[in-house]
């Protein structure tokens, strides 16, 4: 049993050390002209932001249907307000404020492109970790190397997951603001508001995609100019690893 368990981590250790030459000498660069590509797309190029913008009618009629609903509770009397408030078949006919609909549809290409970066980057930190030779006195020179190219690798996984963060904070932020529409739709700052949050939301999301972008070419241009002191950090060549 031992046997096996042991025969099955080695394979899984070769089995990453393979991926990991793979995805820096394959994937990387041909995901940076998949996203150079997506960047050129009319989508992505827009020039005058209005094609951006939502309507704020939703929003108005949310606002309306339920000063309406206010105005007949309180008519009905207390009673009939507090059942009507129970009732989850009413609650459910009133009206669904939808999201930016072309800032979504953005936002569900963009986001699989950031987890994969993500996923990618961990795969390239533990083929790297697995090249570490054991630590000697001496002779650490290609070590070095390899824990800087570590450390750009860890910085650029933690960058991308700082983009998911934003997408989150956007709809957040959105939410706050429409909420503020339906409550005084009279008050246009609020509805300009959430036009220059959609104006920004585009911009960051195009933004995300050119950084996804540099960091598949910089991580690709950085190990293959040092990938022989990553395979063989260090002059006399040791399989031992950690």
């Amino acid at each position: 049993m031992a046997t096996r368990s042991m025969e099955m981590f080695t394979e899984f250790q070769e089995q990453c050390v393979e991926n990991g030459e793979k995805l820096i000498k394959e994937f990387f660069p041909q995901r940076v002209i998949e996203l150079n590509e997506f960047l050129k797309t009319e989508r992505l190029s827009i020039q005058n932001f209005s094609k951006v913008h939502s309507s704020i009618e939703e929003y108005i009629r949310v606002d309306q249907h339920i000063r309406n609903r206010s105005e007949s509770e309180a008519i009905e009397g207390s009673a009939k307000r507090a059942r009507i408030e129970n009732d989850s078949d009413l609650k459910s006919h009133v009206p669904i404020v939808p999201c930016n609909q072309f800032i979504e549809e953005l936002i569900d290409e963009i986001k699989p492109q950031i987890r994969t970066l993500i996923e990618k980057c961990n795969s390239v930190k533990i083929w790297i970790q697995l090249l570490i030779p054991r630590i000697e006195d001496g002779n650490n020179f290609g070590v070095s190397i390899q824990e800087d190219i570590l450390g750009e690798v860890a910085r650029i996984e933690s960058e991308a997951a700082g983009f998911l963060d934003q997408i989150s904070r956007y709809f957040i932020s959105r939410g706050k603001m429409i909420s503020k529409i339906a409550k005084y739709p009279f008050i246009k700052d609020y509805c300009r508001s959430v036009c220059e949050l959609d104006e920004k939301e585009y911009l960051n999301l195009r933004l995300t995609l050119c950084e996804l972008r540099n960091h598949y070419c910089c991580l690709h241009d950085t190990i293959t100019k040092n990938i022989e002191k990553i395979k063989k950090p260090r002059s006399v060549n040791t399989d031992t690893m950690y």
